[in-house]
């Protein structure tokens, strides 16, 4: 027997379960993640790492640097 939802207990279903995983995802160290990322890919845990320690460096420096919203909306 199926269970009709509405679309909008649809949605809300789907973001949970979308937050759970970037939970999980974001509770992984680098290394983790890049091996898990190399299983069926044609590039190394090691090239992955590394990819990912340089973008995770670019994004710290982009968010320090970034001006705060308030102080945008202010300019």
């Amino acid at each position: 027997m199926s269970t009709v939802i509405t679309r909008e207990e649809a949605a809300a279903n789907a973001r949970r379960v979308l937050d759970q995983a970037r939970a999980r995802r974001d509770a992984l160290s680098i290394r983790e993640a890049a091996e898990q990322a190399a299983v069926g890919s044609f590039q190394s845990a090691d090239e992955i790492e590394l990819t990912l320690r340089r973008l995770r460096r670019t994004a710290r420096i982009e968010q320090v640097t970034a001006p705060s919203a308030p102080a945008a909306r202010a300019a």
